[in-house]
């Protein structure tokens, strides 16, 4: 997930300046921190957390990452940070936002407000989500950038929009260049659809067929695409979808889980109509196809769940249709 390739090292040749990465302690930070390094060794790389995770800070440091500890609801302490040329937010809150609606907008509508004003002028590529996007008619190949965010109910979809609309607000008014990236799904083997389909089909643990379409990607395919993005950031700041480029029936999944395990997978419910989706098409224009094809995540994720290796133990909860997670 960290080997850079020709193209992101070129990219980031062209973009100057050093890099900080608001919200490193989350699932893909570490990774992209990384990511970011090795591509770039020469510069800066500066990430901020809380880092509540035992021994995060030590890891970070020992790939030569720059760590500063910071509450990102605290606007003084945001207005502490350094303003670093290249910003890559991935701060938010999604888990266990189910009864904290006050606590999910604050993350996901203020925070990018405190940061936004701070980092007015740098180049800012946030993290955002498909979720964004309403359920879209599975035979009509997915939303594009084009289709209006407006997101089924559920507090963790629609602070999402807000957080997406905040950054484009100050993006406008302060000529801060920009872009959003609406990600579904990144796989990493501890986490991801392919590791929760593939969990439950191995357990013989009953799989809910009623979001029965998804979109994936590697990682590490994602990260990438994101640093490529400080390359191709617009004012105002625009969105870009982000995933891999197959429409995947969560049916179909089971099944190939199913005969690479031996086992026959407990299949509940109908598939609806529709889903949330992401046509990454505008993607693949600006950076090509991911580098990991869909096939090779399976093979990984089935020898990874079969011989029980770990799990961030993250459910992704992506067959929840009430958008509560």
């Amino acid at each position: 997930m960290t080997m850079p390739s020709r193209q992101l090292i070129g990219d980031l040749e062209k973009v100057d300046g050093d890099i900080l990465i608001l919200g490193v302690g989350g699932k893909m930070g570490p990774t992209l921190a990384r990511l970011a390094k090795r591509a770039a060794p020469q510069r800066r790389v500066v990430g901020v957390a809380r880092f509540s995770e035992k021994g995060l800070r030590e890891k970070l440091s020992g790939w030569d990452i720059e760590c500063i500890e910071a509450d990102l609801l605290d606007r003084r302490q945001v207005a502490n940070l350094p303003r670093l040329p290249n910003v890559i937010f991935m701060a938010g809150m999604k888990f266990g936002s189910a009864g904290q609606d006050d606590l999910i907008w604050a993350m996901n509508a203020h925070v990018p407000a405190l940061v936004a004003e701070h980092f007015a002028g740098s180049r800012i590529v946030a993290y955002s989500t498909g979720c964004v996007y309403p359920y879209m008619n599975v035979l009509h190949g997915g939303p594009t950038e084009l289709t209006p965010a407006t997101p089924p109910p559920g507090a963790y979809a629609n602070s999402c929009a807000a957080r997406e609309k905040i950054f484009q607000y100050f993006s406008r008014v302060t000529n801060t260049p920009g872009r959003i990236i609406r990600l579904n799904y990144a796989i990493d083997m501890r986490y991801g659809v392919l590791f929760d389909v593939a969990s439950r089909v191995f357990n013989k643990e009953a799989l809910d067929l009623t979001m029965g379409h998804v979109n994936v990607i590697w990682q590490g395919d994602a990260n990438s695409m994101v640093l490529r993005s400080l390359l191709h950031c617009t004012i105002p700041s625009s969105p870009l979808n982000v995933s891999g480029p197959e429409m995947l029936s969560v049916r179909w999944l089971a099944h190939t889980f199913g005969r690479k395990f031996g086992v026959e997978p407990v299949l509940t419910g109908t598939e609806a109509p529709d889903a949330w989706l992401n046509n990454s098409a505008h993607a693949f224009d600006l950076f090509g196809y991911p580098s990991v094809p869909l096939a090779r995540l399976i093979d990984w994720t089935a020898d990874w769940v079969s011989r029980s290796m770990p799990s961030l133990g993250k459910d992704t909860k992506f067959d929840r249709r009430d958008g509560t997670f």
